[in-house]
């Protein structure tokens, strides 16, 4: 008896995408890891200054910054998806539209980071804004270096050089793209919301 999951690619028992790029997502990830846990242990040190700093912070462009990560993820996704039924030019339209999003997230957080800077809440302003610096500093260097996966893959995808037989380094692309996603993801509350 034969499934619809069966016949995606990462359903004939291994993981989709190469395994030297599942290594450097947790290699990431791991980093990400310490950095959040020294975040979450300097909160419990010090409530006070944290939920004050946190206040300076605009939760509505956090959520836009969130919701238009997701949206790039999810048309990565969709991407994905017609790649692997040898659609590939649909694939890069998918991924234009995942990288106008993303895009948006670039525009809304170098705003944010301009009215911090002109408000005097760089690095040095307290422990908050340094882990804040840090964190979100680092995520934003990868939804850049993803961005431009994405781009290429769009171009590869337009060649029409991915298909159903020959998608690994393709969903490797896509791959890093969602642990950008999975980053903010918990990134987004602890930073702009959770006391």
């Amino acid at each position: 008896m034969s499934t619809s999951a069966e016949t995606g690619g990462a359903s004939r028992g291994h993981l989709p995408g190469d395994l030297a790029m599942w290594f450097f997502i947790l290699a990431e990830l791991s980093v990400f890891a310490i950095l959040i846990l020294a975040f979450a242990v300097t909160q419990v040190l010090k409530p006070q200054m944290f939920s004050e700093s946190r206040l300076l912070l605009n939760t509505s462009t956090g959520l836009a910054m969130t919701l238009s990560l997701i949206t790039a993820g999810l048309f990565a996704a969709l991407a994905q998806e017609q790649v692997r039924r040898s659609q590939p030019r649909h694939g890069a339209a998918f991924l234009l539209v995942a990288l106008l999003a993303a895009s948006l997230y670039v525009v809304l957080k170098v705003t944010e980071y301009r009215h911090l800077l002109a408000s005097g809440l760089g690095m040095e302003h307290n422990t908050f804004f340094t882990l804040y610096w840090i964190l979100t500093g680092f995520h934003f260097l990868h939804v850049l270096l993803g961005m431009f996966i994405l781009g290429w893959l769009a171009e590869r995808c337009r060649r029409g050089l991915y298909g159903a037989d020959n998608h690994s380094g393709f969903e490797s692309g896509v791959l890093y793209w969602h642990m950008v996603d999975l980053i903010w993801v918990v990134l987004f509350p602890l930073v702009y919301v959770l006391n």
